[in-house]
């Protein structure tokens, strides 16, 4: 490490700092997905339905969504040391509680709490890092962050299926309690001595209450939606109602009320609109590559959990490897270059998806997924720079926080989207492929023939053909949309203004 860091803070003192917030980083990120291919067995260990269970993932989400624009105004009131020291140790406390829990309300209450008190643990993470490095290595320091982001959600379906194959579902939250514990622990010992910077600011109740209603609705209705058949369901109307109104009284009172709990008055800032409208977006076409290819690869080309997890793998392979270098050299190249060069990966891995066929092999699926790689490796970084870099110290943390909570319910946004699309498209194509399809016509009648005739076991191989083939070209064009997704994406960083040199938090290490 540079002996540019601050004096307190020797070689061995940073690399413990970074592996401490890099891991309670990698513990909430992980727990984003870990449960998911776990939600079969402990439906049926704790007897409710499938679509019961899947309320251990959006009560995570929602309550995570709602707490992550509150960082700021935690951290301005208790310090930032202190508020990822108590929230790291209560999401240990959660972890514990939601691995003993003996009914699905027991769990869903206390996922519910695990995800509150995850909010503040990335953009902690990342403003104390800021805090703790010298400016030279902010990048790295955002770099190796960003690698852990990118490889937590890839590892969270493999390690939980693991997990719960081997062993059994309560271990999926067990872990994170040696993990939760070495990160406090660190921080504790390493930052404890830091200056605490806290202002005491009245809690703004409106704003607080309507965020909760508001993005606890939305969130609800993004995850409900697919399932309810969207604006058939009266359910989902009237969520999507209540989340309309709390969120516009949200907007209107956080821009003109004096001490805001969430300050929106962040997207004055040119680089901080920019940056998160361009983190946003690559993020939820990420997002949406990892959530459609294991579908895909599920339903309609007959892969196991397991072989489709690690056909995703290679995605979080360069990452790894090229963050390092990312962090250690990305200052000498303009950042808005950086990041064009990751949309245009992203954007070329994408369009080479959607030369996929139902012939398509697992080497093949892979390789695609390893060259997005390069775009991944070169995207976070550049984008969490510039979406920083014109904040005041001061507003580090709520820049964070904001921006994080955008990301994350951009990302619920893609998962819904894709989902929609991916199921409207296919039966849009299969309509089109059956009527097509006439028992006089010569085509049809030699393909019944090669099936064994006319009869029923040849018609119903003939549909899971169509709907195979439609289901594929459904996926085909999903990934043309991606493919152009990034390609404006690539427009947007260049209304980005330099200079780009990420900036420290409030205090230099932050408070406890």
């Amino acid at each position: 490490m540079s002996t540019n860091a601050p004096a307190s803070f020797t070689p061995p003192s940073l690399l413990l700092c970074t592996i401490g917030l890099s891991l309670a980083t990698f513990m909430q990120v992980l727990d984003t997905t870990i449960a998911n291919v776990a939600l079969p067995t402990i439906a049926g260990n704790l007897g409710v339905s499938s679509e019961q269970s899947t309320w251990v993932i959006t009560s995570f989400a929602v309550s995570n969504a709602i707490a992550l624009p509150l960082t700021g105004w935690l951290s301005r009131r208790f310090g930032e040391v202190k508020l990822f020291l108590w929230a790291t140790l209560l999401f240990v406390l959660a972890s514990f509680m939601c691995g003993i829990s003996t009914s699905m309300p027991e769990l869903v209450g206390f996922r519910a709490l695990q995800g509150i008190v995850a909010g503040p643990l990335y953009p902690m993470s990342q403003t104390l890092l800021l805090a703790v490095y010298p400016p030279a290595k902010r990048g790295m320091a955002l770099a190796l962050l960003a690698m852990v982001t990118v490889v937590a959600p890839i590892v969270g379906p493999i390690l939980g299926g693991w997990i719960t194959d081997s062993y059994s579902w309560p271990w999926i939250f067990f872990i994170n309690i040696p993990i939760g514990l070495f990160a406090a622990l660190v921080v504790r010992t390493q930052m404890a001595r830091r200056p605490v910077n806290t202002q005491q600011q009245p809690l703004d109740y409106v704003g607080l209450i309507s965020l909760i209603i508001g993005v606890g609705a939305l969130q609800v209705v993004l995850d409900k939606g697919n399932n309810l058949d969207w604006f058939e369901s009266n359910f989902i109307v009237i969520g999507a109602l209540i989340s309309l109104v709390a969120l516009s009284v949200f907007v209107i009172w956080e821009m003109t009320d004096k001490h805001p709990i969430v300050n929106l008055r962040l997207f004055a800032y040119r680089n901080f609109r920019v940056g998160t409208l361009a983190m946003i977006g690559g993020y939820s076409g990420f997002f949406g590559v990892n959530l459609l290819l294991p579908q895909w690869l599920q339903t309609q080309m007959g892969y196991t959990a397991t072989w489709a997890g690690l056909a995703l793998a290679p995605i979080g392979i360069l990452p790894v490897l090229m963050s390092p270098f990312v962090g250690k050299y990305a200052h000498k190249f303009d950042l808005r270059l950086l990041a064009s060069l990751a949309f245009l990966a992203m954007g070329l891995s994408c369009f080479m998806r959607a030369d996929f066929t139902n012939q398509v092999d697992f080497q093949h699926i892979a390789m695609v997924q390893l060259f997005m790689g390069i775009g991944v490796a070169l995207f976070f970084m550049p984008t969490l720079s510039i979406l920083l870099s014109d904040l005041p110290p001061n507003q580090i943390a709520d820049g964070s926080g904001l921006a994080t909570f955008l990301r994350t319910l951009g990302g619920s946004f893609a998962a819904s989207l894709t989902t929609w699309i991916w199921i409207r498209r296919a039966e849009q194509h299969h309509a089109y492929l059956s009527e097509n399809i006439s028992t006089y016509d010569p085509a049809t009648r030699h393909a019944l023939d090669t099936l064994g005739g006319a009869g029923p076991q040849a018609y119903a191989q003939l549909e899971q053909t169509l709907n195979s083939q439609a289901y594929m070209m459904s996926t085909v064009d999903y990934f043309y949309m991606l493919g152009w997704l990034f390609a404006g994406l690539i427009l947007l960083v260049w209304f980005a203004k330099p200079p780009f040199a990420a900036k420290a938090g409030p205090a230099a290490g932050g408070g406890h």
